[in-house]
């Protein structure tokens, strides 16, 4: 028996926004749909969005889904975390948004989420006009002919969930769930992130003590921080939905743009302090001051 949550209990018994949407073709309004899984692979999910044109804000959302508990939960989950979001302020909603919204879910069923993260998402192409099998999730070489889960989706939700063994790869993505043929193949993916996570911090520690802080040139910072912006702490806070750009480098004053959920969270400040600040001056230099713009 799965140790579901009283959250998911609830949305599987009581799904809200369960159903479809009239296309009544009511002005600066658009109706559209995503649809990933199918029911030979056991769960197949249609999202529908009622998109407001003029501002591209989610006015509705409904689903459709063929699956288990997990499935059902979530998708319904789902409809209620978009509701009232922008288009971009949806594509940085991830599975495990949808996952803490349902309290958690078994590992095993993480796969639910993800599939949910994956409908919004072709929702979105759709109403933007780009098609789905020209995504680059879709190219590749087939690792998983289960399933039909290619090397860049693996890589992908394997680096978003920091997934470190091919248990937690089929719990994500179903891959490796099938005939097993697979599993040596998403084992060899999971090295080689592996090694490039490794190479990058190598390649970023050396370099910060190649050049103590006194002798960086201005362009030198601006090139450092930048760089640690990118490869430590924005990955970070896009696992949470949030993100940060540099504005400026003024001296010792570093100034940045919040984003995404860190732009709108409560405890924006800890984040801009604690995780920003902290590490950029670990990294960079200990007498730089962080400050959001």
């Amino acid at each position: 028996m799965w140790d579901y949550s009283e959250k998911v209990l609830d949305l599987f018994y009581n799904p809200l926004n369960q159903g479809v949407i009239a296309d009544l073709h009511e002005p600066d309004v658009a109706v559209v749909y995503g649809e990933v899984g199918s029911i030979a692979c056991g769960d197949a999910l249609r999202l529908h969005l009622k998109i407001q044109e003029s501002t591209e804000t989610i006015l509705d959302s409904q689903f459709q889904t063929f699956g288990c508990t997990s499935a059902i939960a979530s998708s319904s989950a789902l409809t209620e975390i978009i509701k009232g979001k922008t288009l971009d302020e949806a594509l940085n909603i991830n599975n495990q948004d949808i996952a803490d919204y349902l309290g958690g879910l078994p590992e095993a069923k993480m796969h639910c989420s993800v599939m949910g993260q994956e409908a919004l998402e072709a929702a979105i192409y759709n109403y933007r006009g780009i098609e789905i099998e020209e995504h680059e999730e879709d190219e590749g070489t087939l690792i998983c002919t289960c399933y039909g889960i290619t090397e860049p989706r693996i890589r992908r939700v394997a680096i978003e969930n920091d997934l470190t063994t091919v248990e937690q790869v089929t719990n994500y993505v179903k891959a490796g769930g099938g005939c097993g043929s697979c599993l040596a193949g998403i084992e060899d993916i999971l090295i080689e992130i592996k090694q490039e996570k490794a190479a990058t911090a190598t390649r970023v520690a050396a370099e910060i003590s190649a050049a103590s802080p006194d002798s960086l040139s201005p362009i030198q910072k601006i090139n450092l921080i930048q760089k640690v912006l990118a490869e430590e702490i924005r990955p970070v806070l896009m696992a949470d939905g949030g993100d940060v750009e540099l504005f400026d480098v003024s001296g010792d004053v570093v100034k940045v743009q919040l984003k995404g959920a860190c732009g709108s969270c409560d405890s924006s400040l800890a984040t801009l302090k604690g995780s920003i600040e902290t590490r950029l001056q670990s990294s960079v230099a200990t007498e730089l001051t962080v400050v959001a713009v």
